[in-house]
């Protein structure tokens, strides 16, 4: 790869390739000020650990605990907004018809910048469902509260159809990723000829195992990240940048000839 540009080499890589997966990780989000998960904690959030937060038994322990940190985290996302990276992608898949974005993140910036085919692997934050029948819950609402003054206990709604408690659509420690998502996931991965890694730290299983899928399969792997990850190593690039700047220089590239 061109040191002094890598969006020349990655450019003609994305013009030669018929399928091309997108995997976004949490540097994505955390470019439109959504913090990543383990940093997710500020004020009253400080004294509790979210790997405490984010399963199943958490949430039968104390739900108001667990659905107030939830709501709060609701309230972060619709606050941020898209970056250029997020409406970049959007622009690249309008290029190539052949383009699937899968993300790892639960917020819906990918879909508010345009990409409203993004596939889910870890669910949707915002698609509640009953804790008991898993019906889907529809809007919950956000408490001004939550955004304002953020609150450390909030009862969940409850279901309309069962009084069940309401849940949040994530996928929590413990459980499996939704398998319609992830099977298209790898479909893609598997046909795919060329995999942009985004903001991935790479070592979040079983989502970290794609790039090895498109790899196995013939593709050509880039890492867009600003630091070293797990990822680096087993690259074909390596580019040293942000998604805002790096996927704006790389539509940049493929429009300006």
């Amino acid at each position: 790869m061109q040191a002094d540009d890598p969006s020349l080499q990655v450019a003609q890589w994305f013009r030669e390739a018929e399928s091309v997966v997108i995997l976004t990780g949490a540097g994505m989000s955390a470019e439109s000020g959504i913090p990543t998960f383990r940093d997710a904690q500020n004020g009253l959030w400080s004294q509790f650990d979210p790997l405490r937060l984010a399963s199943a038994a958490a949430y039968r322990d104390d739900k108001a605990l667990v659905w107030g940190w939830y709501v709060w985290r609701m309230a972060m996302v619709r606050q941020a907004q898209p970056h250029a990276g997020h409406r970049a992608l959007a622009q690249l898949a309008a290029l190539k018809p052949g383009m699937t974005v899968v993300t790892q993140n639960v917020d819906d910036l990918h879909e508010r910048a345009g990409s409203a085919d993004a596939i889910h692997l870890h669910g949707n934050l915002f698609a509640s469902r009953c804790f008991a029948c898993a019906r889907p819950a529809g809007d919950v609402g956000i408490p001004t509260c939550a955004v304002s003054e953020p609150t450390l206990r909030l009862p969940p709604p409850r279901c309309t159809h069962c009084d069940g408690h309401i849940r949040p659509g994530v996928v929590w420690f413990g459980e499996p990723l939704p398998e319609t998502s992830w099977q298209q996931a790898v479909e893609r991965a598997h046909g795919c000829d060329l995999l942009l890694a985004v903001g991935t730290s790479g070592v979040v299983y079983p989502a970290a195992s794609l790039p090895g899928i498109a790899r196995a399969r013939g593709a050509r792997v880039v890492e867009i990240n600003p630091v070293a990850t797990d990822l680096s190593c087993k690259a074909d690039a390596v580019w040293r940048t942000t998604a805002g700047e790096g996927l704006s220089k790389l539509f940049a590239a493929l429009t300006t000839e």
